[in-house]
């Protein structure tokens, strides 16, 4: 198998540089606590298991043919080759970062009505300052993407079958494809986002409303000191009753976004022979 893999190294290079920039994409995996020898080892891990599947031969890296010759030499277009492969990786690695991205966006949608817009963390998944509020969604929505085995699925139903229906070249034949799916992706993140957020949005609606009448009717009450109180533990309580929704919601999401995945892949790979 060694041997195989050293005869042909620009293929297998192709197959590791599409995992490798999926893997680096992708929600945990992309965070810098994570080593990059880790990183890289799981994306030459995956590839020594994809390669004997593959062929020059014929399915999706036929059409390599003649970019990649049989001693094995670099050109200026294989490097082309290799960043198309990268590209296919970032794809499905970003596919899975807008469904976590919906967490963390409704959290930062309602954590201004309830108090908590000061209160940032640093998010060592995304690495950027994300309110309190979405990085505990965030954290929910990762442990059951753990719990239910996202990543292997994942890896079985995206990034393998990638390899057996899809290379660069259906890419740029089917530039308007690719363009509406990634535009439709980030129209999904905000329908989420609002899904998710709507009921404690509209409930801390009602009760500012409620407070607003009521400093109006007894001006002498302190409603500024009591407010805040009652609104954070009235957005707790919900999200204590909307836990179990929340998880099926995101459930949901994930098997619809990898579904739509699968259905790109489709849509591209058509014209593969």
């Amino acid at each position: 198998m060694l041997e195989e893999i050293v005869r042909n190294a620009p293929v297998f290079l192709l197959v590791a540089a599409r995992s490798f920039a999926c893997i680096m994409s992708l929600p945990l995996f992309s965070s810098r606590t994570v080593p990059r020898k880790a990183k890289v080892a799981l994306a030459g891990y995956i590839a020594y298991f994809v390669f004997p599947q593959l062929s020059l031969e014929s399915g999706t890296y036929a059409a390599y043919r003649s970019f990649v010759s049989s001693s094995g030499s670099f050109s200026a277009d294989y490097i082309f080759l290799v960043i198309g492969e990268a590209l296919i990786g970032l794809i499905i690695g970003f596919t899975v970062t807008l469904l976590f991205a919906a967490f963390s966006t409704a959290g930062q949608f309602f954590a201004f009505q309830m108090g908590f817009s000061a209160s940032e963390v640093y998010d060592s998944m995304s690495e950027v300052e994300n309110p309190l509020m979405g990085e505990y969604l965030n954290f929910i929505a990762m442990l059951l993407f753990l719990r239910a085995g996202g990543f292997l699925e994942l890896f079985t139903d995206g990034l393998l079958a990638s390899y057996r229906s899809l290379n660069v070249f259906s890419i740029i034949g089917h530039r308007d494809s690719l363009l509406s799916f990634m535009l439709s992706g980030l129209t999904g993140l905000f329908q989420n986002a609002l899904v998710i957020a709507l009921p404690l949005m509209g409930t801390l609606f009602l009760i500012n409303v409620c407070m607003g009448i009521l400093a109006k009717a007894a001006p002498q009450m302190n409603l500024l000191a009591e407010g805040f109180p009652i609104l954070i533990l009235t957005s707790f309580l919900l999200l204590f009753l909307l836990l179990p929704q929340l998880g099926e919601f995101f459930l949901g999401s994930f098997a619809r976004g990898l579904r739509g995945l699968e259905q790109l892949f489709v849509r591209l790979g058509g014209s593969i022979g």
